[in-house]
């Protein structure tokens, strides 16, 4: 079985604002090193079959500390709520935005 290096995903939700927004569609290099800074998806550590996009904010022990840009957002659930995220629940990281044409970037890593 061939496991394809790249995944996209749509978001949903506004906790990622000003970065990221709702209806945005993100193209995720699955695996790879996550950096500090990076935006990433992983599965949800409370529901795994969902997945959430957040910020790598810091690694410890028991994996990376993801959260949101927007702290204030509603409903936003971030490592605040469940803690560290372990390796094997993040997917990877986003490396760019292809929708809306007038939002086409990418993300390089952080220096």
């Amino acid at each position: 079985m061939v496991r394809i290096p790249w995944r996209v995903v749509a978001v949903t939700g506004a906790s990622m604002s000003p970065a990221l927004r709702p209806g945005d569609w993100l193209i995720v290099r699955r695996g790879g090193r996550v950096r500090v800074g990076d935006i990433v998806v992983a599965r949800h550590p409370e529901r795994p079959d969902t997945l959430t996009v957040k910020r790598a904010t810091f690694r410890d022990g028991a994996g990376w500390w993801l959260e949101s840009d927007d702290q204030r957002a509603r409903g936003r659930r971030d490592s605040w709520n469940w803690g560290a995220v372990p390796d094997e629940l993040v997917v990877g990281r986003v490396v760019a935005r292809y929708w809306p044409p007038s939002r086409i970037s990418v993300f390089r890593p952080p220096a």
